[in-house]
C-alpha cells in the first residue's frame, strides 16, 4: 500500500473558502481582512468587542525530541478536530514556521499526515509575510542604531558593547559573526556584529507576548540595543524608533486564521524557537482562540523542558493565563531511543530499552503534575510496529504517577483518531487545579536558573561562567533582577549536553552568558553550545523541493 506524503495529502484536500471558516468561528465578516481565498487576519477589535467569555486552555506539550519524531503538533491539530466530532466548540492556536527549518532538517511544521493545517505551503513558506515584517522591523532598528552613532553619536553609545544583531529567517551560518562598516567613513563605522535568525528576535518575543498594539509599542521601546560608555543602556524609545517600528509591525500584529483538514477554525501567528527562545505563539492568537471556542488549544515547541516551561513561567505569567489541562506526546519509538536504541533498529519489540527510556517521559509528566500542578495525560502517537506489550508498559509507569495514557492515531485517522483523547482531555478540564510556578520572579536571577535547572531538568546545579556572573551583576544593577528566565539550551537532553539521552542525573549546566530582553521582559540565559542563529545540514531539504509549471510545490514535506 502506498502512502501518501503531508503535502500530496494537503494538496489533495477540499478547503473551505475562508469566509465559512470564519463563520464557524463566529466571526463577524467586519474582522476579516482576506489573504486570498483560504486565509485571513483577524482584526484585534474582535477581542475588544467580544462578550463572549473564555474557553478552557489545553497545552500540547512533548517528551525530549529525538530523530524517531514525536508528532506534537500534529497531535495538537488532531486533538482539535477530534474535540469538534465530540460536538465540543473549538479552536487552535499555534506557531507560524520558520524557514530555517522548512528549508535546513525538519521540513514543514503545518502537522502531519491527515492531522494538518492547510494551505500547508503557504504556511511553511511566506504565509502572510509576519516574519517578513518582524525582520524589517529588526533591521530597520539595526540601522537606526549604526546611523545613529555615524551621524555623530549624541547619545555616547560604546560600538564595543552594542548588544542589538541583524537578522534573518534563514539557518544561515556564515552570518553568526560578520565585521561590517568596512570601506571608509561614508560607509558606517567598521565594527563587529552578527545575524540571529529572525525567530531569535527580540522582536519576534515582543510581538509574541504583546497584548495589543499599545503595549507592542511600550516593549519595543524598552529594548536595549546598546550600552553607553559609562555602561548605561540604550533603548529603541531613546533611538526615537519606536514608531516605525510599530507601523511595519500593524498588520502582522493581526492573527492568521487557516483551517485543518476537517474545517477546524485554526490561528497560526508568531513563532519563536524554544531552544533558543520562548517558544509559544502570539498571546493575541492564544487570546483569541479561547473566545472563540469553548476549548483553546495550542501547543509550545520542542520538550516540555523547553516550550512547556516558558509558556507556564513567562507566557502565563506575562499574560495572566491559566491552562486547565496539559497533554504530553511520546512515541514508543522516541522512548526506545532514549534507551539506547539506534534509529535503524527501532522497529522491533525491545521492552528493556523502553524501560531504559521511559524515565524521560515520567520525568516531563512529574513536572506537569508536581512542579505546575497541572491535570496531564499522555498522548501516545501509536505506529504500527508498537507491540501491545509496549504500549502496556508505559501506561502501567504513567498510571503509578496518577497519569491516564491514551493512544492516539490522528496522523492517519484525522480527528477520529482523536477522539478518545479529546474525551480524556474535556473530563481533565473540569477538575481543579492549583497552577503554581516553578520559581518566583522576586528571587535573584541566579536562583530562578537554579530552580529550573533542579526542579524541571532534574540538574544538580549550575555553574556560571565569569562572563555571565559579571553580566548578572550588572543587570542586577540595572533594575532587571525580577525579570522570569529564558533559557537557550539544547532541546535535545534535559541537560545542556544533547548526547545525555533519557533522564540524566547528577549533571551540571553551565552559563556562559546572560543578558536582558527587556521588551520582552525576560532574561536570556545561554547554555551549552547553543547558537542563535543555526546551520544547515550536509543534506538540507532544500535540495528536494521544487515547484511546476502550474505552481505546484513538490518536496516540502
Amino acid at each position: 500500500m502506498a502512502f501518501l506524503s503531508d503535502i500530496e495529502i494537503a494538496q489533495s484536500a477540499h478547503m473551505q473558502p475562508i469566509t465559512e471558516i470564519a463563520k464557524t468561528a463566529g466571526i463577524d465578516e467586519k474582522y476579516l481582512e482576506q489573504y486570498g481565498r483560504y486565509k485571513a487576519k483577524i482584526d484585534n477589535a474582535l477581542l475588544r468587542d467580544t462578550t463572549r467569555p473564555d474557553g478552557k486552555l489545553i497545552l500540547v506539550t512533548a517528551i525530549t525530541p529525538t530523530p524517531a519524531g514525536e508528532g506534537k503538533t500534529t497531535t495538537t491539530i488532531g486533538l482539535a478536530d477530534g474535540m469538534r466530532r465530540i460536538g465540543k466548540r473549538v479552536a487552535v492556536a499555534l506557531r507560524e514556521p520558520s524557514l530555517g527549518p522548512v528549508f535546513g532538517i525538519k521540513g514543514g511544521a503545518a502537522g502531519g499526515g491527515y492531522a494538518q493545517v492547510v494551505p500547508m505551503e503557504d504556511i511553511n513558506l511566506h504565509f502572510t509575510g509576519d516574519f517578513h515584517a518582524i525582520g524589517a522591523a529588526n533591521n530597520l532598528l539595526a540601522a537606526l542604531l549604526d546611523n545613529h552613532i555615524h551621524q555623530g553619536n549624541a547619545l555616547g553609545i560604546d560600538t564595543r558593547r552594542i548588544t542589538w544583531k541583524r537578522c534573518v529567517d534563514m539557518n544561515d551560518r556564515q552570518l553568526r559573526f560578520v565585521t561590517d562598516g568596512l570601506g571608509g567613513r561614508v560607509n558606517g563605522v567598521p565594527r563587529e556584529d552578527g545575524f540571529d535568525i529572525t525567530v531569535a528576535s527580540e522582536i519576534m518575543a515582543v510581538f509574541c507576548l504583546a497584548s495589543s498594539m499599545a503595549d507592542l509599542k511600550e516593549r519595543l521601546s524598552r529594548i536595549v540595543v546598546a550600552y553607553t560608555y559609562d555602561e548605561k543602556p540604550v533603548t529603541a524609545g531613546d533611538l526615537g524608533a519606536v514608531g516605525a517600528l510599530a507601523a511595519l509591525l500593524k498588520d502582522a500584529i493581526k492573527p492568521n486564521l487557516v483551517q485543518t483538514l476537517e474545517g477546524t477554525p485554526a490561528l497560526v501567528h508568531g513563532g519563536p524557537f524554544a531552544n533558543i527562545a520562548h517558544g509559544c505563539n502570539s498571546v493575541i492568537a492564544t487570546r483569541m482562540a479561547m473566545k472563540l471556542g469553548d476549548y483553546a488549544i495550542t501547543e509550545a515547541g520542542f520538550g516540555a523542558d523547553l516550550g512547556a516551561e516558558k509558556f507556564l513561567d513567562i507566557k502565563c505569567r506575562a499574560a495572566g493565563l491559566v491552562p486547565s489541562a496539559v497533554v504530553i506526546v511520546a512515541t514508543v519509538r522516541a522512548l526506545k531511543m532514549h534507551g539506547g536504541v539506534p534509529k535503524t533498529e527501532l522497529s522491533g519489540e525491545n521492552l528493556a530499552a523502553l524501560e531504559a527510556g521511559i524515565p524521560n517521559l515520567l520525568r516531563h509528566v512529574s513536572n506537569i503534575k508536581n512542579v505546575y500542578r497541572l491535570p496531564a495525560v499522555v498522548a501516545v502517537n501509536r505506529f504500527p510496529t508498537d507491540t501491545d506489550a509496549e504500549i502496556a508498559l508505559v501506561i502501567e509507569k504513567c498510571r503509578a504517577l496518577g497519569v491516564n495514557v491514551v493512544l492516539s492515531t490522528v496522523w492517519a485517522e484525522g480527528g477520529k483518531g482523536g477522539m478518545a483523547l479529546a474525551e480524556e482531555v474535556v473530563r481533565l478540564c473540569e477538575q481543579q487545579s492549583e497552577f503554581s510556578f516553578a520559581y518566583e520572579t522576586e528571587t535573584t536571577i541566579e536562583e530562578k536558573i537554579e530552580a529550573i535547572v533542579g526542579r524541571i531538568y532534574g540538574g544538580n546545579g549550575v555553574s556560571f561562567a565569569p562572563q555571565a556572573k559579571k553580566q548578572i551583576a550588572q543587570l542586577t544593577a540595572l533594575g532587571f533582577g525580577n525579570l522570569p528566565i529564558c533559557m537557550a539550551k539544547t532541546q535535545y537532553s534535559f541537560s545542556d549536553d544533547a548526547a545525555k539521552l533519557g533522564a540524566p542525573e547528577g549533571f551540571t549546566v553551565t552559563v556562559r552568558q546572560v543578558k536582558v530582553s527587556a521588551g520582552a521582559g525576560f532574561i536570556v540565559a545561554l547554555t551549552g553550545e547553543i547558537m542563535t542563529m543555526p546551520g544547515l545540514p550536509k543534506s538540507p531539504a532544500a535540495l528536494r523541493i521544487d515547484v511546476d509549471d502550474d505552481g505546484k510545490i513538490t518536496g516540502l514535506f
